[in-house]
């Protein structure tokens, strides 16, 4: 499962939870693809892992280390729209099977031509910009399917768990990618996330997926257009997207940098400090609503882009291992507090007939703002160095906290259950 931002939208955000946070894990549906889909996703970190590290093998240059992240999100610009109408005017199974089937091919043909040693960094760039493509396909379509495959009143502990899920992944997949490809190299790393998929094809494939009614709009012009249409006349709609833009351009580049950052470090120092994020991610999930009681949803969101923006800066100058582990996790932190607010924004803001369109338009600006960034880091960082581009996007960080003046989410606008992020 490539990686994505796990934002479905439920037709109602309930007052509280039902039952157990772990109740839809008693459903065999719901827990079939939930357990295909943490493999999946501890397959896409190890991709990550060896696709980073393999280009600092072929070359040192920041700007084409840092390409890697914008190939990978660089689709967003192309087929994002097409896919959410796509999602929402055709059987979201078909669509997923043939997305699944393009990643697996992507994955496994550059696998096996790294381990014949036929890859270059142009190449390279090419399979991680497939792979992406797939990826975001598969989006809008995989997010909006979780209404359908867990009952009703379990929703809501359902994308709680979707979180809980990738957030494993991103704990785990990047230490053991770090310990394959040091022992055995990037190739065969690829070939374990291609492996990865089929976990999630086997339960697509055997779904029986219920007799919905769909929204059938003709064409896929049409369908965009009416998306577009919606998010042009709702301010709530803006307001995400603009700070949602504002974040994700600067913060792109500590990950998008993180390779050279690691490379003292070796292939398994660069996973563990992939690791670091993803525990601070879990443990941002879970201090988020003692937060809550104590801050506003703006304060919250100001508390962490600056904290990300601190950590950041430091990341181009702490040099001792334990030390960076420890910047990746505070990092990790933030990064959760602030799209937990943004993603349940984006989950909450549009009719459900709209549902795929309207994440397509949150993932452009998202996806599109990370590829853009990571472009722009990657030069500047070939231009002046890792630590003074990192100084610079931490700056721009802190100027982003401009837009919250004019574009506010409030407590009344969004149910904050930190458990609906997925980055």
């Amino acid at each position: 499962m490539a990686e994505s931002v796990n934002v479905p939208i439920p037709e109602s955000i309930p007052a509280k939870r039902n039952g157990s946070a772990w109740a839809p894990l008693r459903e065999p549906l719901f827990r079939s693809l939930w357990i295909a889909a943490v493999i999946s996703y501890t397959g896409t970190w190890m991709q990550n892992v060896g696709a980073g590290w393999l280009m600092t093998q072929l070359t040192m240059s920041p700007l084409m280390v840092s390409l890697v992240q914008a190939a990978a999100t660089l689709p967003v610009f192309l087929v994002i729209l097409p896919a959410g109408a796509l999602a929402d005017m055709m059987d979201r199974r078909r669509l997923l099977l043939i997305t699944q089937g393009w990643m697996v091919l992507a994955a496994g043909t550059l696998g096996i031509l790294t381990l014949r040693s036929y890859v270059g960094p142009w190449t390279l760039l090419l399979f991680t910009f497939l792979l992406g493509l797939g990826a975001v396909m598969n989006d809008p379509a995989w997010q909006a399917i979780t209404p359908e495959i867990v009952s009703a009143d379990q929703h809501t502990s359902a994308v709680a768990l979707n979180s809980a899920g990738f957030n494993v992944a991103r704990a785990v997949g990047p230490a053991l990618g770090g310990a394959v490809v040091a022992v055995a190299g990037s190739g065969l790393a690829f070939l374990l996330n291609a492996a990865s998929f089929f976990g999630v094809i086997f339960f697509l494939y055997h779904w029986k997926r219920p007799h919905l009614e769909e929204v059938k709009t003709g064409r896929v012009l049409e369908a965009m257009w009416t998306g577009i249409h919606y998010v042009r006349g709702a301010p709530l709609v803006k307001s995400v997207l603009i700070r949602t833009g504002a974040f994700s351009f600067a913060a792109t580049s500590v990950l998008a940098l993180l390779p050279i950052i690691a490379r003292p470090h070796g292939a398994t120092g660069y996973g563990l400090l992939l690791t670091s994020f993803g525990l601070g991610a879990l443990a941002g999930a879970a201090v988020l609503p003692r937060l809550r009681e104590k801050l506003s949803v703006d304060g919250l969101v100001a508390f962490a882009i600056l904290l990300f923006a601190g950590m950041t800066f430091a990341a181009g100058r702490v040099q001792m291992f334990g030390a960076l582990c420890a910047v990746f996790f505070a990092a990790g932190t933030a990064w959760i507090g602030i799209l937990a607010c943004l993603n349940v924004a984006a989950q909450t803001m549009s009719p459900s007939w709209l549902r795929a369109r309207a994440l397509s338009m949150y993932l452009l600006v998202l996806q599109g703002g990370m590829a853009l960034g990571s472009a722009l880091w990657g030069a500047v960082a070939t231009w002046v160095g890792v630590p003074a581009a990192l100084m610079f996007a931490s700056f721009s960080l802190v100027l982003g906290l401009s837009t919250i003046r004019r574009h506010r989410l409030t407590a009344q606008q969004l149910d904050l259950a930190p458990s609906v992020v997925r980055d």
